[in-house]
């Protein structure tokens, strides 16, 4: 009889993370304000709220409504700047000893290469989630994410800046997702992270007025999942970098399908607002699957979706 413990470590462009569970970006704050419901450490990684050079007072309310099986967001990237986040919130980000990884986004690619810079000159930053993809804000929006030029010359920027690795966060408002992935791993990308959240928008019939202030918002949630899993599936054949795969992701199940689809590790978002020990769920679902299915080591998963 079996009685190894499955080994379920994974690997993400050189980052060592102890379970292929993180959070999402925008879903877990910055680690504190859900350290009394789960033990933080326990995450393989945690990736942080976006990041700006200035702070950002974020988007005019409400910001978010609930959809059937998700919800609509329109944060607007509300952060206190990097200084702020450097000097307030990296300590208690790094005494968790679990890879941090920054989100960061910006209006030009100087503020990109700026923000890299400053984040590679603080201590405990282990790696950049390069936002090119968010739907919420005006001046970013996803223009980056959707032209493989731009993408290119984004990426190769702050590759060329940053002394940590850097991964790519790529939009599902698309038509083709993987030739953006291309672009971005030509351009020296080290992991890609996907997807952010689906363009969506929601009318009060009532006052026929939008249930956002910012009038559309990013739609996540389960939603989206089967959309998110058919883009990893596509993206893992296309490039040959490990995936962050994210949307919808509810329980291990959710999480085992981006996994089969070719996902190196995942991104518990939506489900924090709901549960906030979520991803603790999740990372304990994953290990009782490998004990029950005798795998030895969850990365033996990955892309294992059998299609014939």
């Amino acid at each position: 009889m079996k009685t190894a413990t499955p080994d379920m470590s994974v690997e993400i462009a050189g980052l060592r993370m102890k379970n292929p569970v993180t959070v999402a970006s925008g879903t877990f704050g910055y680690g504190t304000e859900y350290a009394p419901y789960l033990d933080c450490a326990s995450l393989g990684a945690i990736v942080t709220k976006a990041v700006t050079l200035e702070p950002r007072a974020g988007n005019p309310p409400p910001r978010v409504r609930e959809t059937p099986a998700g919800m609509l967001n329109a944060i607007g990237l509300q952060n206190p700047g990097v200084d702020a986040f450097i000097a307030q919130k990296m300590p208690a980000l790094r005494a968790y000893g679990v890879p941090i990884i920054v989100n960061i986004s910006g209006r030009s690619i100087e503020e990109f290469v700026g923000l890299t810079q400053a984040l590679c000159a603080a201590d405990g930053v282990d790696g950049l989630e390069v936002n090119i993809s968010c739907p919420n804000v005006a001046e970013e929006g996803m223009f980056f994410g959707t032209d493989c030029a731009m993408t290119g010359d984004l990426v190769s920027a702050v590759a060329a800046a940053s002394c940590v690795p850097v991964i790519v966060k790529l939009s599902p408002n698309v038509t083709d997702i993987s030739e953006i992935a291309v672009a971005a791993a030509d351009a020296g990308a080290d992991a890609l992270s996907l997807v952010n959240t689906l363009l969506g928008m929601s009318i009060d019939v009532e006052t026929r007025r939008p249930h956002l202030g910012n009038v559309t918002g990013g739609l996540s949630g389960p939603a989206i999942r089967p959309v998110a899993v058919r883009m990893v599936h596509e993206v893992a054949q296309a490039v040959d970098l490990p995936l962050i795969g994210m949307g919808g992701i509810m329980n291990a199940g959710d999480a085992l399908e981006f996994i089969l689809a070719g996902a190196t590790a995942v991104a518990v978002g939506t489900a924090n607002f709901i549960e906030p020990a979520a991803a603790a769920d999740v990372i304990e679902g994953l290990a009782q699957y490998c004990e029950r299915h005798d795998i030895d080591s969850i990365t033996d998963l990955v892309g294992a979706v059998e299609l014939a």
